[in-house]
């Protein structure tokens, strides 16, 4: 596990100084600087251009992490890796020429409730290409054990670079139309800088012949492409299907509780740079002793980190908005504690998606994705109408939850391994306990202030009790390592 906790600890660092500089964007500076339907369009074309990603570039990010470790010699690893270049553009050329003849009939339709839409609709094409190959040079990095870079520049360089745009939008140095053009440019810079850095870690031979398994390849890349797509469609469904039933004003409130309540993934997100590969690796090596080693020492312990930052953020939310200063924004309290409540469910799951994913048993991940993406269509179809954006967020709990305790059941029946143990009902009490405690604490002082009380109480409470009772082996190691180095000091 040294080299998985060393690369989670810096990337869970880059990870929260990117939700930090992001957090600053949402909060306050797309709040205050730009024009909310404008702020509802951003996130709306970046989650289409999402949704969009796997199809193009045909899920070859999930396939490098797959395959890479199977090949023993250079000339294979080099052949593999040209291949997951070129194969996307078989997508990406006749979509475009598809796309461009009827461009109009899907613009009209994407912009039907919110015409604002309709003259950027191309540029949802555009950043999937440059998200897509970022993905794919990515992969190509992490197979090597090279996640840092790669996240650096995934998490913080274009939040850095969106913060620069919004401010050049309240000097009147860019109008908010050339500020959406600005962060597509932002993501294709990106896409350029990956590229470099993965051609730095490792410089292949370019020579176009495919590999002897290409069939293999292509057979998990097909189901993966529309598992990926799915996928996709559960996380940003919402964020592209409120526009076509409220205003697109919305999904700028949905927006800023989604991004808080993001938060509490960040653990999992940055663990999950370093142990997908290792998994896969793993995997192709049956080594299941390991695999479960690391499935059941993931779910506690990013339960754990994330239980805090869930506690953190609930219990302190009423100052999160009143510091944001915008009434309108206040429509997405519940949506935080919902959407902070799938996150939890998320995390318990540890590495179950890249057990399922880098298994034999991948086309049941390709079922499960079809199945929770209708699912949660058609519930978002359903609870929108019934209590807007609440019901957006509603619909991806209850799918979470639901196709979570599949999955989970699904790899004990094949693999004889769970997640689970004494220390997951211990980490769950302690949860509900120190969350009733405080939730009817309020200090009357300035927002910052009450949550700098609050924060160190409830972080001082929780810390004491997981260390009490013993709750992860690794975090308590890790408390006493630091306690035995303040006492040198």
């Amino acid at each position: 596990m040294g080299i998985v906790l060393k690369q989670s600890f810096i990337n869970t660092i880059i990870l929260f100084l990117g939700f930090g500089v992001g957090g600053i964007n949402v909060l306050f500076l797309y709040t205050h600087f730009l024009h909310a339907d404008y702020f509802g369009l951003i996130t709306f074309l970046l989650s289409a251009a999402n949704i969009l990603l796997p199809l193009l570039v045909f899920g070859m990010q999930n396939t490098i992490i797959k395959y890479y470790s199977s090949y023993k010699t250079k000339f294979e690893r080099d052949n593999f890796l040209a291949t997951t270049l070129v194969i996307p553009l078989f997508i990406i050329i006749p979509l475009a020429l598809i796309g461009t003849l009827i461009y109009e009939n899907i613009a009209n339709w994407i912009s039907e409730e919110n015409p604002i839409i309709k003259n950027y609709t191309y540029l949802i094409f555009i950043t999937a290409i440059f998200m897509g190959y970022f993905e794919v040079f990515y992969a190509w990095t992490k197979v090597h054990l090279k996640s840092v870079f790669g996240n650096f520049i995934k998490e913080l360089f274009p939040r850095i670079c969106t913060s620069f745009l919004l401010v050049a939008v309240y000097l009147k140095w860019l109008t908010n139309e050339q500020f959406i053009y600005s962060v597509v440019v932002v993501y294709g810079l990106s896409t350029l800088i990956m590229m470099l850095y993965a051609f730095y870690v490792y410089k292949p031979t370019l020579k176009f012949v495919l590999p002897n398994n290409i069939k293999e390849i292509m057979s998990f890349s097909f189901y993966i492409i529309v598992a990926g797509s799915a996928a996709g469609i559960l996380l940003e469904i919402d964020k592209f299907m409120i526009p076509q039933m409220e205003k697109i004003a919305q999904v700028a409130y949905y927006s800023v509780g989604i991004y808080i309540a993001s938060v509490i993934a960040i653990p999992t997100r940055a663990m999950q740079q370093i142990t997908s590969p290792i998994t896969a690796k793993d995997m192709n090596d049956d080594n299941y002793v390991e695999v479960e080693k690391m499935y059941q020492q993931t779910s506690i312990n990013l339960l754990i980190v994330g239980g805090l930052f869930f506690l953190l953020i609930n219990l302190n939310i009423n100052d999160m908005y009143e510091l944001i200063n915008k009434p309108e924004y206040t429509k997405g309290v519940w949506v935080v504690l919902i959407i902070s409540l799938s996150k939890l469910v998320e995390l318990a799951l540890g590495t179950g998606n890249a057990i399922l994913v880098n298994s034999v048993y991948y086309k049941i991940f390709f079922y499960l994705s079809i199945a929770m993406a209708v699912t949660v269509i058609f519930l978002n179809k359903w609870l929108i109408a019934l209590i807007g954006i609440d019901g957006a967020a509603l619909a991806t709990l209850i799918v979470m939850v639901v196709y979570s305790v599949i999955k989970i059941f699904y790899i004990k029946s094949k693999f004889k391994i769970q997640p689970f143990s004494i220390q997951t009902i211990k980490i769950s009490i302690v949860l509900s306990v120190v969350f009733i405690i405080f939730y009817f604490w309020n200090f009357p002082f300035h927002p910052i202030i009450n949550m700098g009380i609050k924060g160190i109480l409830i972080s001082g409470v929780y810390i004491f009790l997981i260390n009490q009772f013993k709750i992860s082996k690794e975090l308590n190691e890790l408390f006493l390592k630091l306690l035995k180095k303040q006492k040198n000091h």
